[in-house]
């Protein structure tokens, strides 16, 4: 049975409070409330989701009508706790939808999400919870609590206003239908893009044409080809960015041009099946018509209300400050390789498609690096045992322990129990690393159980990536961009295993969306830290250590090209923007396909950006970080640059006291992995570096050096000056 904490006053309440039945009526009997995937179906999740509403609900009306005056107990723990059953439904249902979907699973989201809109609109803009609420928080100065209590009341408060509790009842009606359809349309934008890139592989009929490829990918692709019903043909599927992996090794530039293309035009009516153009341009519409309700002038400045940079002009400020010299930098990359180009007889200039091909050479000739050699050292279970893990048992004294008895949703699937400093059970772990077509793209983070004291929970997590999966029989290599990624999201999944809140709702990375990337980013620096390198990076037949020569071959290769590396993000992050700052009256004027593909072309050209040659990461059409759920990274994808400040800070801070060690492990997990959302992440940092961030080990970092303008610490409404940067599942 879920029943809410409730005034001892009240004891009748809980009589009122239905019992829930199935699979997700009650916590699971495996080891720290693991789901048990064996006695789950499909047909589970409609009553569970309509249960754990109708529980919550009563749960809410036992709040709103206890007789005893409002305390921080009785009405804020009392919310805290309630909807107990909704949640373990949700986090099992929305992990199988983001990792290994069905088009039943499909089916269910899109009928259940606007129904759980309106449920949480329910509660959130429910008049007599907020009185109650409201009472506990206008006598907050008269309360003994601790730190976390306050803040749990103060986000409870301030989410509830953010939410349109203190609106007219006209307003929170319109905000009501607003909600609903957002989440009819980012579902659905999430499920047409998933189709657009699962669907629409590019087809090739000649092997000539994949030359330059490994034998293992074009195995792969005649595989997807036959799988399709075209055999003899050749299928290479796409992947989630708008850069292709496949493209460096790719001989044939009529080839690299059309798996570009493939991958450019995926969703933008190309393929009118497959155009999520009207979705970009309603969504964009419902997001700035409700900041308006708020009085508001955009999307951005509403959505940004609980973020480390508070305002959008802090987070444009910060990023435009970056693009004279990104844009220098892209020009004279260019330049680069239009000689190269010239010198191997090419009579055009470099293309979106040839840029990588030309910049590995130049990285081949002037690093004498080989990415396919490179390649042949991190080998998948080593990179994750011997790399991930090493440095967290170096830095944190974590052991694991890998599992075969906890049941897994796909048999690629793995389990692992970690085990604390101490020897106590710290919680588990699941790993999902290959691509799928019943998979999105990309890779994140989630709990499938919250860490909680207050109800007596441990962490559950789980990593996804995207790795393409060797062919039988076949030594699983990763390269080595996936190999950072592995050590990032295992970034997440400490900032969530270490988490020491009472609260489930400021546990672990419960924080901001500009702050929740620090931790993971900090943890790819331990992927090419000496120590943690030779333990993992083996020669896959020979075993021999990666060379030292090799990895000082890599870090320095890894400095060249930002023009396009770090250009594709901040243009991203500017398009996200760019959408995010429509006013109410704007954002109505796009609204045809046409209108959207100018306003996009309109955003970025007025970024003053090499765009033709570096295409943004993602475009409007396939830009699932930001259209996928009604709230989302929607302007906050410039994050992912807003921590890099930080982490790029924080890894001079490790290098200047000594760098893997356990003193400063510790030092870190106490002042940052620990916190949650419990406080001030400005103040948070200072604890962790004594100081206040700065942005100039980022721009040393990425090569964009400062000119003759000042630059200096981080103040609390932004970063330092300086010169020419699912769901409740937490990604890249």
């Amino acid at each position: 049975m879920d029943t809410a904490s409730v005034s001892d006053t009240r004891p009748s309440a809980a009589a009122a409070i239905p019992q829930g039945t199935g699979y997700f009526a009650s916590d699971s009997t495996l080891p720290l409330q693991a789901p048990d995937f064996t006695k789950i179906s499909e047909d589970d999740y409609i009553p569970a989701f309509e249960q754990g509403m109708a529980i919550q609900s009563a749960e809410i009306d036992a709040i709103v009508n206890n007789p005893a005056a409002p305390t921080f107990e009785n009405t804020i723990v009392a919310l805290e706790e309630s909807g107990r059953m909704l949640g373990r439904t949700s986090a099992v249902f929305y992990a199988l939808t983001g990792t290994n979907t069905t088009d039943r699973l499909d089916e269910i989201d899109t009928e259940i999400g606007p129904k759980l809109t309106a449920h949480y609109d329910a509660i959130s803009l429910n008049p007599a919870l907020f009185e109650r609420v409201k009472a506990v928080y206008d006598n907050r100065a008269a309360m003994n609590m601790s730190q976390e209590d306050a803040k749990l009341l103060e986000d409870t408060y301030e989410g509830m206003v953010h939410a349109g509790a203190m609106l007219t009842d006209a307003q929170r009606e319109r905000v009501k239908a607003i909600n609903s359809e957002l989440t009819t349309l980012t579902t659905e934008f999430s499920q047409t893009l998933r189709a657009a890139t699962n669907e629409q592989p590019l087809i090739l009929d000649s092997r000539d044409q994949l030359a330059g490829l490994s034998d293992a990918d074009i195995k792969a692709a005649a595989d997807l080809a036959a799988e399709r019903g075209m055999p003899g043909k050749f299928a290479i599927a796409l992947q989630n960015t708008t850069q292709q992996p496949l493209l460096p090794a790719m001989d044939d530039r009529e080839a690299r041009e059309k798996l570009f293309m493939q991958s450019y035009h995926r969703a933008d009516g190309t393929n009118p099946e497959y155009d999520t153009r009207t979705l970009v341009a309603r969504i964009a519409t419902l997001r700035a018509e409700k900041a308006a309700l708020f009085g508001e002038d955009d999307w951005a400045t509403y959505a940004m209300w609980d973020r480390m940079a508070e305002n959008p002009q802090t987070a444009l400020d910060f990023m435009g400050q970056m693009v004279p010299a990104l844009a220098a930098t892209q020009r004279r990359e260019a330049a680069m390789l239009n000689e190269v180009i010239a010198s191997e007889g090419g009579n055009f200039d470099v293309q979106p498609w040839d840029w990588y091909r030309y910049a590995n050479e130049v990285k081949a000739q002037r690093f004498d690096l080989d990415e396919d050699a490179v390649m042949e050292y991190f080998q998948l279970d080593k990179v994750l045992e011997d790399g991930v893990f090493y440095a967290a048992n170096q830095l944190y004294g974590l052991t694991f322990e890998k599992r075969t008895d906890l049941p897994v949703y796909h048999p690629d699937v793995t389990t692992y129990t970690i085990n604390d400093r101490d020897g106590s059970l710290l919680g588990i772990f699941y790993f999902d690393p290959f691509q799928r077509p019943s998979k999105r793209g990309g890779a994140w983070m989630s709990n499938f159980v919250d860490q909680s004291h207050l109800r007596g929970t441990k962490p559950v997590i789980y990593n996804v990536l995207n790795i393409p999966k060797a062919p039988e029989g076949q030594t699983q290599l990763v390269s080595f961009d996936n190999a950072n990624t592995m050590f990032h999201e295992f970034g997440h999944a400490l900032h969530g295993f270490f988490a020491d809140q009472k609260y489930a709702s400021l546990s672990g990375t419960a924080t901001a969306r500009d702050f929740v990337e620090y931790p993971s980013q900090v943890n790819e620096m331990w992927a090419t830290y000496p120590s943690v390198l030779s333990n993992y990076a083996k020669h896959y037949e020979t075993g021999e250590t990666i060379p030292d020569e090799m990895i000082e071959k890599i870090e320095a290769a890894g400095r060249f090209n930002q023009g396009y590396d770090f250009g594709e993000v901040v243009e991203a992050a500017l398009l996200d923007m760019k959408w995010s700052a429509l006013s109410a009256e704007e954002a109505a004027a796009i609204d045809t396909p046409e209108e959207v593909d100018a306003f996009e072309r309109r955003s970025l050209e007025e970024l003053g950006l090499e765009i033709d040659l570096v295409p943004p990461r993602y475009r409007s059409t396939y830009f699932n970080h930001i259209f996928s759920s009604p709230s989302g990274y929607s302007a906050g994808y410039y994050s992912y640059l807003w921590t890099e400040m930080l982490d790029r800070d924080s890894r001079r801070w490790f290098m200047e006291n000594g760098g893997l060690t356990r003193e400063n492990g510790d030092h870190y997990r106490e002042t940052v992995l620990s916190r949650g959302g419990t406080m001030d992440y400005f103040k948070m940092f200072e604890n962790f570096a004594g100081r206040r961030p700065d942005v100039q080990p980022m721009l040393e970092a990425r090569g964009l050096v400062p000119g003759d303008e000042e630059t200096g610490a981080v103040a609390d409404d932004g970063p330092a000056t300086a010169t020419d940067a699912g769901s409740g599942t937490i990604g890249n």
